[in-house]
This record gives C-alpha cells, sequence and structure tokens, in this order.
C-alpha cells in the first residue's frame, strides 16, 4: 500500500484532456487527475517532423488499478498510437497514498 503509479499522457486539446481526467476520476481508476500545458511537442510522424501543441494529463492511482486506466485512456483517446506512460512511485507522504488507495476503490 506504499506504492502509487502515475500514468500520463498528452492530447491536442484542452476539452479531450478535462474529458479524460473527469472519466478516470468518475470511475474510480485515478484518485486525482491534473490537466497541464499548453506545451510544445517536436516527434517524427509518417515521416515528417511535426511540432504540436498538446496538453498533458497525470492520472494518480493505486498499481491494481493502472490496467483498467490504460484501458479507458486508450479506448477514449483520440491519437491512432497514444502516448500512456506509466511510473511507479515508491514513498511519499503516507495519509495522501492511503487516501489515494481509498479513492480507487469501486
Amino acid at each position: 500500500m506504499d506504492q502509487i503509479c502515475v500514468v500520463t499522457t498528452v492530447v491536442d486539446a484542452r476539452a479531450v484532456a478535462d474529458v479524460l481526467a473527469a472519466a478516470a476520476v468518475a470511475s474510480r481508476l485515478a484518485a486525482s487527475a491534473q490537466v497541464t500545458g499548453p506545451v510544445e511537442s517536436t516527434y517524427w510522424w509518417e515521416s515528417r517532423l511535426e511540432t504540436t501543441r498538446e496538453w498533458t494529463v497525470r492520472f494518480k492511482t493505486a498499481p491494481d488499478r493502472v490496467e483498467a486506466l490504460v484501458d479507458q485512456v486508450r479506448a477514449a483517446h483520440p491519437y491512432e498510437i497514444p502516448e500512456i506512460l506509466v511510473s511507479w512511485v515508491e514513498g511519499g507522504n503516507p495519509d495522501h497514498t492511503a487516501w489515494l488507495h481509498e479513492q480507487t476503490r469501486p
């Protein structure tokens, strides 16, 4: 119960980021979600160098909810190949960790 996960994705519209964040928290797949941006992302796509303005969504969740959260984000994501990164966090404020685990229970 000491461990939490942060799942991160980016999208090209603030409204889409807000919908992803709200859906994850409403379904209790994430205890919280933060939307930040815009940020400028540069990447290769279809043999071209692209630069796009994007918004980042960071979801905080319990390890046993990661797979379902990733599945939900993937299904709702507008990108053909969405970036969905999972980071494992060891430690932190134990009260916050306990709260996070409580909030991700259906």
